[in-house]
């Protein structure tokens, strides 16, 4: 009798995690650079995002160590995509989810861990992670009060990076067949870009790995300073990457470079590359994606260039996906409107196109954006200072 294993049927979902695809991009690249542009299409796995792949190894570790008993609770701080691979491991383990996530996130991200059983708690976003309304520091108290309790911590642990070094870098090598010149990853946890990139660099140390940022994070300056500064960090609207503090996974000796995106280009490229590419991906996808188009000058015909996409557009219908909510933020510039459509309300009806990215403008563009970006940095900055009065947050390391 043939078994399940010979018949290539999984027994259970999370037997599905991992070998996703890799694609070309074509149209958004047309013009912009000769290079090959290629897409690691994470929204494959059950989960619909990467972090399933490092969620199952947190749980798989912690059970061999003993840190995660039978029948247990699992505590996380995620931003969803972190939540949905630890509920749907829990679902097929036995465990019950208790998750923190910040008022920022989409309703989409908490309503999908519900889905799943889930507990959520939402927390302010606007807070230092010492603050105890922080979903840092809320999710820690859980652990501490909830008896039998684990906290998965995907900034700290590192079996995040250990995931992807075993997982996603082997199948990336072997997608490219070794050929791969560059890595361009968003970075908030930090696993990923470093346990991937360390992977790649093991092999070729000529292969670049660029991490992208977001404008409010303290990662670029990090970088090439080595100082955390507190002025960097103001409240900004894309998802899945960027930080105010620094997480153990990221390994900033792998990273050759930061590139920060503004939260209007990574959200207008979002919505490109499924206009343009079929592909129905995530806020970071569209900050990766944008970043990419600024780092055009750096390739050449001959590179491969692998972009990873960590999650599905389905979590950002209410955002980066719904036209009023780009309006509101300034994002979508509103065409075509008469004094009869404003007086009857018809807003809606209006045409709408995007603001293009900064690469269709070429540099003048490019530095508007950054000059904006620079002015709400620092008006930002003030913002918070002001409303907390708080000492300049300590590393950590």
């Amino acid at each position: 009798m043939s078994t399940p294993r010979d018949l290539n049927i999984c027994s259970n979902i999370l037997e599905t995690i991992g070998n996703t695809p890799m694609v070309r991009i074509n149209a958004i690249t047309r013009g912009a650079t000769d290079a090959t542009v290629l897409v690691k299409l994470e929204t494959f796995n059950p989960g619909n995002s990467i972090k399933d792949r490092m969620a199952v190894r947190m749980i798989e570790d912690a059970e061999k160590s003993g840190a995660l008993k039978p029948g247990g609770t699992i505590i996380e701080g995620t931003s969803g995509n972190t939540g949905m691979g630890l509920a749907i491991a829990a679902v097929v383990k036995g465990y019950r989810c208790i998750f923190t996530t910040t008022d920022k996130q989409s309703k989409e991200k908490i309503d999908a861990l519900k889905a799943f059983g889930a507990e959520v708690i939402v927390c302010p976003t606007d807070v230092d992670p010492e603050d105890p309304r922080s979903y840092y520091s809320v999710s820690s108290r859980l652990e501490r009060e909830i008896p039998n309790a684990w906290k998965a911590n995907q900034y700290d642990n590192l079996s995040n990076t250990a995931a992807h070094y075993e997982q996603t870098a082997p199948e990336i090598w072997k997608q490219t067949d070794g050929k791969v010149t560059h890595l361009v990853v968003g970075v908030g946890t930090g696993g990923t870009v470093s346990g991937v990139g360390r992977y790649l660099k093991e092999r070729n140390p000529r292969i670049k790995v660029w991490g992208i940022d977001t404008y409010g994070s303290v990662f670029k300056k990090y970088k090439e300073t080595g100082i955390f500064d507190k002025n960097e960090i103001y409240p900004y609207v894309t998802e899945g990457i960027g930080e105010d503090f620094l997480p153990k996974n990221v390994d900033f000796s792998i990273i050759d470079h930061f590139e920060k995106v503004t939260d209007k280009d990574a959200a207008v490229m979002t919505r490109r590359l499924a206009r343009e590419e079929g592909i129905f991906a995530g806020n970071s996808a569209g900050s990766a994606m944008a970043g990419v188009l600024q780092l055009r000058e750096h390739f050449t015909r001959d590179d491969i260039v692998v972009v990873i996409f960590h999650d599905h557009g389905s979590r950002y219908l209410g955002k980066m996906y719904n036209d009023e909510w780009m309006r509101a933020k300034g994002f979508l510039e509103v065409t075509g409107m008469t004094a009869r459509d404003l007086v009857a309300g018809r807003v809606g009806r209006a045409v709408c196109r995007g603001v293009q990215p900064s690469h269709r403008g070429g540099r003048a563009d490019h530095e508007r954006s950054r000059l904006l970006a620079d002015f709400n940095h620092q008006s930002g900055a003030r913002r918070r200072v002001a409303q907390r009065g708080a000492p300049v947050r300590p590393v950590r390391a």
